[in-house]
């Protein structure tokens, strides 16, 4: 049960992993000292030595024998101190100890104290709307209730540590009340409802998906999502309160959007996608921390929803995206700030796009291939990110066109040139991930195909043993991680062995499995193309006592994890990429 004194000795909810961060005035901060000096002894104030010798002295005169022992009373004991009787003066000394006692009891928080809670809420509320409407021109006269209001409304924090409480809460319509405020007159209210708003929401309080869903989506029906952006347009960030209240507003958008229906009823409403693709577009000396989190919502929400990404790509969200990151073709920013963040942040949300049909279109267009290939041959902390996305934009069925313009531009000798130089795990996943889709969607028939298979062969074959090296890498880490799961499979029963199999998938995956499903993906390719290329790959595997069998073995663990446990009449179901399984069944058949 929480005491009145913990609520006030500690924070209303945990740490976030991202706190407002206000602009300080060193010269708010650091006051000059004012000394009295010589008008402190004009107007009478003695020094400290005086004032010492003159304490350690008794004024009047001396006190008679035992007087501070004794009670000050008659001699039959009717007054007693101050003039009370004995009796009286027990009686209050009994009250201040109950008195202490009912203080020292904490509060009980449960429903009933929630319906309290509502009432007095409503009836603040009420109270200011109503002095409000009487005195419009006087704000003097309303002042007093706008503080209660004020602290009441942040009184409801301590409501994100008992989240049992939320459904009651808005059963009780106090979520509709609290959201009516972000309508208020006074922006220092709307602010404070935005901020509880988003504490209530926070990903950190201990809530019960049901008990979330009750208070959001309490919130939603009375049309929180225009509330928050008509908010939004009468915000100043050039004051702190202000700026505040917008990145309180983005903190709810990035809590709501943890559920995948609403990031798309977030991205349906007319105004987010739009307000924060203009934000992270608006120029600033040194990126602010809401231009940051702009784009890290808005980031979230493209990954969330196809919808969110078709409103991005409407708004020629990708060219102007390119446009921030060109700067960053030669130059890095700087490490631990905000505009790392941002950086990356750009990044991700022109990734999620091209992942689809209509953003690989559109990154070619911008000429965002141009911009990655020059970030491979000139940039630094660019290199990575500009490497994931090319990845992204030539993979997937639909990434022949993006994959045959990166060939034309002359991307092959840039990525070859990363591979064959030293290891960076970043960057080996995406280079062994790319090459697998040119060779996938580039025909031999073609120029640009031919280039490709070209590579592979030149030099003697050294990109094959290079492939082949990365191979033998990734089956020794994933030898020792099946080792250790079918241990500790041995001892779980089907059902333990079903909740694990995510975990141990996970573990694969950082162990290096999709890594080598690329590395074999590429060596079926290659042997399937080219005999001369074939025998060079049996031999480089044969070092080590392995065969183009192994190879199969990978492909086929592959295409079964892409169906489905069941069959739908003689037809297997396939749960992943339809065509990557057709790709892999015929490369299977291959051998």
């Amino acid at each position: 049960m929480t005491s009145i004194d913990d609520i006030f000795r500690k924070p209303s909810t945990p740490d976030r992993k991202r706190k407002f961060e206000p602009h300080k005035n060193p010269n708010e901060i650091y006051k000059s000292a004012k000394l009295n000096g010589i008008d402190g002894i004009r107007n009478g104030q003695a020094s400290v030595s005086d004032e010492t010798e003159e304490d350690d002295a008794e004024a009047g005169p001396e006190l008679p024998p035992d007087f501070e022992d004794e009670a000050v009373g008659d001699e039959e004991g009717r007054f007693f101190g101050g003039g009370i009787t004995r009796d009286t003066a027990d009686v209050l000394d009994f009250i201040d100890e109950r008195d202490q006692d009912d203080s020292a009891k904490p509060e009980k928080i449960d429903a009933a104290w929630v319906r309290r809670l509502a009432l007095n809420f409503e009836k603040r509320i009420s109270k200011n709307a109503e002095l409000r409407a009487k005195y419009d021109g006087d704000p003097q006269k309303f002042m007093g209730s706008e503080a209660d209001l004020d602290a009441d409304i942040k009184g409801l924090s301590i409501l994100s540590e008992h989240p049992a409480l939320y459904q009651e809460f808005a059963k009780l319509g106090c979520v509709a009340s609290l959201v009516s405020l972000l309508s208020h007159e006074n922006t220092d209210i709307a602010i404070d409802a935005i901020e509880i708003i988003e504490e209530l929401t926070d990903e950190d309080v201990s809530a019960e998906q049901d008990q979330w869903d009750a208070i959001v989506d309490a919130m939603l029906e009375v049309d929180l999502l225009d509330l928050l952006f008509q908010n939004i347009s009468r915000l100043d960030e050039s004051i702190d309160s202000d700026r505040a209240g917008v990145f309180h507003i983005l903190g709810i958008l990035e809590n709501l959007s943890s559920r995948p229906s609403i990031a798309s009823q977030i991205g349906s409403n007319s105004a987010p996608i739009p307000w924060l693709v203009s934000r992270a577009k608006q120029a600033e000396k040194a990126v602010s921390q809401n231009r940051q989190y702009a784009t890290e919502v808005l980031a979230i929400l493209l990954q969330s929803s196809s919808t969110n990404r078709t409103k991005f790509l409407n708004l020629d969200g990708t060219d102007a995206f390119l446009q921030l990151l060109a700067p960053y073709r030669r130059r890095d920013p700087e490490k631990g700030t905000e505009e790392e963040e941002f950086f990356e942040n750009l990044f991700d949300c022109i990734t999620c796009c091209v992942d689809d049909p209509g953003g690989k279109d559109k990154f070619l267009k911008a000429e965002g291939v141009e911009l990655c290939l020059i970030m491979l041959k000139e940039g630094k902390m660019s290199r990575t990110r500009a490497l994931r996305l090319l990845d992204h934009a030539c993979g997937g069925p639909t990434g022949a066109a993006c994959a045959e313009h990166f060939v034309e531009a002359g991307g092959l000798s840039r990525v070859f040139t990363i591979f064959m130089k030293k290891h960076d795990p970043s960057q080996t996943a995406h280079l062994l991930s790319l090459f697998s889709s040119l060779l996938r969607l580039l025909p031999t028939s073609t120029p640009p195909g031919l280039r490709v298979l070209a590579k592979f062969v030149e030099d003697n074959y050294a990109k094959l043993s290079r492939v082949i090296s990365f191979r033998r890498d990734y089956v020794s880490r994933l030898t020792r991680i099946n080792t250790t799961i079918a241990s500790e499979s041995a001892t779980l029963d089907p059902e333990a062995k079903e909740e694990m199999s995510d975990e141990w998938l996970s573990r694969r995956l950082d162990a290096g499995l999709f890594e080598l499903q690329s590395c074999d993906a590429i060596l079926a390719w290659v042997a399937g193309l080219d005999d001369g290329a074939r025998e060079a790959i049996e031999r480089l595997l044969g070092e080590r006592d392995e065969s183009l069998r192994d190879v199969k073995r990978t492909l086929e663990d592959w295409r079964i994890g892409l169906l489905g446990e069941g069959k739908e009449g003689d037809e297997e179901v396939v749960v992943g990429d339809p065509d990557l399984v057709s790709m892999l069944e015929a490369l299977v058949e291959r051998f």
